[in-house]
């Protein structure tokens, strides 16, 4: 009688184990929301999957040759090999970075002969690329800018600036700056906006060629700009990725950011040298910000490190040294800067053929904006259904609001190119 009790109970608590053990817990991300999908990543998966043998992809944010191919600068392979060959070791750089790439890097935006360069007090600080420094920059002002944590960016703007100052903690407004009724800048709506704008708030600016528009402001509009800056007592913050890319002149491209230095503003930059070197897996940028003395300097680069070494302790190491083998060694940097105007001309010369060929065709559209845009990308002027067209009929494939990439135009598709934008708009 009690063997058979014991039995009993001995079932009833494997069966109580086995429904307990055998329940699956609710997962944590059982009401995760499906986030949107990437926009060019898209592109780039229709591109792929379309057979048509002479089909354009006109969506990808990299530098093509004119045989479409991706290109790697012969300086950097050069710089790579003596990088390689001189058998360094892998230590860990500190956490400002490399400091012969993060010295000459702020010669190169701010120019040899810039008055706080000399003076030794602007802060810099190795970065992941151009974003990493954006998100530096967002994350040092949302803990320590004395005025409202509010960042006006350009409409449009680079799609990943909103997303990386709303996760930095910053309040992101718009400024007028795109007129799509012109195809142009908004240039009188831009300087209302900026005097509007609440006293010592914080701007975004696109050093040179403005991404996604290739619309900049000439170098008498900056001039104004950077009255209504001072005017406002507003704080600039510029994004410069493609420093050289947009002129194939470095000194040229950097206009707006020594401009507002001689105008005694005291701005931060990020830069990227994704595009002007060809480093886009590297990852290769730098965050700077210009301080009032060398002393406030101490302070802000104590401030920066602190930022950086929860986040990732110190950058990589390759990538930084390539690009400084460029900035530092006389004759590569020489070399370089002859490669960085080749590919900045040869989007020039796109821009002029595609231009040409709808013109040839007999369109009665006014293209003059594709060649007075600068830089990577063009506003093409075309509605989202126009886009749609060209993807579906002609295997033509960029984003739905009008962009392309001019690198993806090349010598042997420029016509039938022009061919199909004719056809959709008439």
């Amino acid at each position: 009688m009690i063997a058979s009790s014991r039995t009993a109970l001995r079932q009833a608590a494997s069966k109580q184990f086995t429904v307990k053990t055998g329940a699956r817990a609710a997962s944590a991300w059982a009401n995760l929301p499906q986030g949107p999908p990437d926009a060019i990543l898209g592109i780039t998966e229709a591109y792929k999957a379309d057979s048509n043998s002479e089909k354009i992809n006109l969506g990808v944010g990299a530098y093509r040759d004119d045989k479409g191919k991706p290109f790697v600068l012969p300086s950097v392979k050069q710089a790579e090999k003596k990088v390689v060959e001189s058998s360094l070791d892998k230590e860990y750089a500190g956490i400002t970075g490399v400091p012969g790439f993060t010295k000459a890097a702020l010669q190169l935006a701010y120019g040899p002969d810039s008055t706080p360069l000399k003076e030794g007090r602007i802060v810099i600080t190795q970065s992941i690329s151009g974003t990493g420094a954006l998100r530096i920059g967002g994350a040092f002002l949302e803990r320590f800018y004395p005025g409202a944590k509010t960042i006006y960016i350009p409409n449009p703007s680079w799609a990943n600036h909103n997303a990386v100052f709303k996760d930095s903690g910053l309040k992101v407004e718009k400024y007028r700056y795109y007129n799509k009724d012109t195809i142009g800048l908004d240039f009188d709506g831009m300087v209302a906006d900026i005097k509007g704008m609440p006293k010592g708030s914080i701007v975004l600016l696109h050093a040179c060629a403005h991404n996604p528009t290739g619309v900049d402001p000439t170098e008498e509009q900056w001039v104004k700009i950077a009255e209504a800056v001072k005017e406002g007592e507003h704080f600039p913050f510029f994004d410069m990725a493609y420093q050289g890319f947009a002129s194939g002149d470095t000194n040229k491209d950097a206009f707006a950011l020594r401009h507002f230095i001689k105008e005694g503003l005291r701005p931060v930059l990020a830069q990227s040298f994704a595009k002007n070197m060809g480093l886009y897996g590297e990852r290769v940028g730098a965050f700077s910000v210009v301080c009032e003395s060398t002393e406030e300097k101490k302070r802000v680069d104590s401030q920066i490190k602190i930022l950086v070494r929860p986040l990732y302790s110190n950058p990589p190491i390759h990538g930084a040294r390539i690009a400084s083998e460029i900035l530092n060694d006389p004759a590569l940097n020489k070399q370089w800067l002859g490669e960085v105007k080749n590919m900045a001309d040869r989007i020039i010369t796109m821009r002029a053929l595609l231009k040409e060929n709808l013109e040839k065709l007999g369109s009665k559209h006014d293209w003059s904006h594709i060649t007075s845009q600068i830089g990577m990308f063009a506003y093409t002027g075309l509605k989202p259904e126009q886009m749609d067209v060209l993807a579906k009929e002609h295997s033509v494939y960029a984003t739905k609001d009008g962009r392309i990439s001019v690198a993806g135009i090349t010598s042997g598709n420029v016509k039938r190119l022009a061919e199909a934008i004719y056809k959709v708009t008439g």
